[in-house]
């Protein structure tokens, strides 16, 4: 039986009565009134109140990075683009003629309209830009409005207004949380309301996209960040504990994971991240708070038990450093995304390896991955018929429908037979 060393995770997150009044309120405000409840909105959160929301050609033409930061963001945007490219060419129209004049098929639709939100707070998210900006342009989606909140006077901080022009954003807006994916949802200004919002943020955030959700689409509802390793005795303890505190810094909310299946490796990491909280890690106060609340090291008796434990987690990022890391990663089943072996950090999917970082959180990777360029494509069927075809369906669609007692759909189909 699997033993605990620590244990913080997993943890309830409570949808808060406050959190939802709130953005129940919000929302319903944009609705009925429009832009005056988001201007409202906008001075009393963010103490933001300029001549319009849509950022002007010239406020992003002077948004400018050292050449430096330039080409790095390129390089990340690159890969990015580059990988949805490779994952869109496996994703192809469908016709197949299932009996003499039946064809059935398939098309991949891009949406229309997106609305990508980058979050501000305690970290300006720039590589959150390039995942939910260029992705949906590689879809072929025709308009995307990517939004940030203001950092201060100047409005959206420079690099990642900088980087949402390079991600290929159509539209970009100046707005945080509630009022934001309401601005999307509802339209603004000249801006018409998008179809899809994609994107992470704080509790307002999530419980925003829940209650928009049937009024525009939304990827996924994302909770605080998750990590977990998977790592045994061939492991560096050190490296393991680096990468534990690395997502930790996200929050004091963000939980940390290691299931090991060697008790002294186990002890390890903890002392390793001791170690580092008391030496030099760079954001001690953040990360130093998720490990103490949500750091959890579970010890197994073999590694299918391991994965087991793991997949009962379903964190949002899983790194594997174990001396079989093929074998488990055959046998895992529930992750947002995995990395395999000591070299794949899930600092390099973060910002700029290719893979996007909008992943599910909250035990969600049992039923569905994370953000991808199939996202933004609708998959819809249609049909063609002869007449010889619609005579051999006609019998089968008839007889059910009438033992349905739905008469007009048999009566629809006997006239096609006749």
């Amino acid at each position: 039986m699997a033993e605990h060393l620590k244990t913080g995770w997993p943890q309830r997150v409570e949808r808060q009565q406050e959190v939802i009044d709130t953005v129940s309120r919000i929302l319903s405000e944009v609705e009925h009134e429009g832009g005056p409840a988001i201007r409202r909105w906008s001075a009393r959160l963010d103490k933001w109140e300029p001549d319009s929301f849509v950022v002007s050609a010239a406020e992003i033409k002077a948004a400018t990075v050292d050449d430096d930061l330039a080409a790095q963001l390129e390089f990340a945007r690159s890969q990015v683009e580059q990988f949805a490219r490779a994952q869109r060419a496996t994703m192809t129209d469908l016709e197949t003629e299932t009996l003499p004049g039946v064809v059935l098929g398939h098309r991949h639709i891009p949406v229309a309209k997106v609305g990508s939100y980058s979050p501000g707070g305690r970290y300006p998210l720039i590589a959150s830009s390039i995942m939910t900006v260029t992705v949906p342009k590689v879809a072929g989606v025709d308009t995307v409005v990517a939004v940030a909140p203001p950092r201060d006077a100047a409005g959206i901080y420079g690099p990642q207004l900088y980087t949402m022009n390079l991600a290929g954003a159509d539209v970009i807006l100046c707005l945080g949380g509630v009022q934001a994916f309401a601005a999307l949802a509802f339209g603004i200004e000249d801006v018409p309301p998008v179809d899809l919002v994609v994107g992470a943020g704080n509790a307002y955030v999530a419980e925003a996209k829940r209650q928009l959700f049937g009024t525009v689409g939304i990827d996924l509802l994302a909770g605080p960040t998750e990590v977990a390793v998977i790592a045994d005795e061939s492991a560096d303890a050190r490296l393991v504990a680096a990468d534990l505190l690395g997502q930790a810094e996200h929050g004091p909310n963000s939980p940390a994971l290691l299931v090991t299946t060697s008790r002294s490796f186990g002890t390890a990491v903890i002392a390793e991240v001791e170690r580092w909280l008391a030496e030099d890690w760079p954001t001690v106060e953040v990360a130093g708070a998720a490990w103490r609340a949500h750091g959890t090291v579970v010890v197994c008796e073999s590694r299918e038990e391991a994965v087991q434990i793991s997949d009962a987690y379903a964190p949002e990022h899983l790194e594997v450093q174990t001396s079989d890391d093929e074998w488990y990663a055959a046998n895992l089943r529930n992750y947002g995304s995995l990395f395999i072996g000591p070299e794949a950090t899930v600092a390099f999917s973060d910002k700029s390896i290719g893979t996007n970082h909008v992943l599910p959180t909250g035990r969600a990777g049992r039923y569905t991955g994370g953000l991808w360029v199939g996202k933004f494509l609708k998959t819809v069927t249609y049909q063609r018929l002869t007449a010889d075809g619609a005579r051999s369906i006609a019998p089968s669609t008839a007889a059910i429908a009438d033992a349905e007692l739905m008469y007009g759909h048999a009566l629809t189909a006997r006239l096609r037979a006749e």
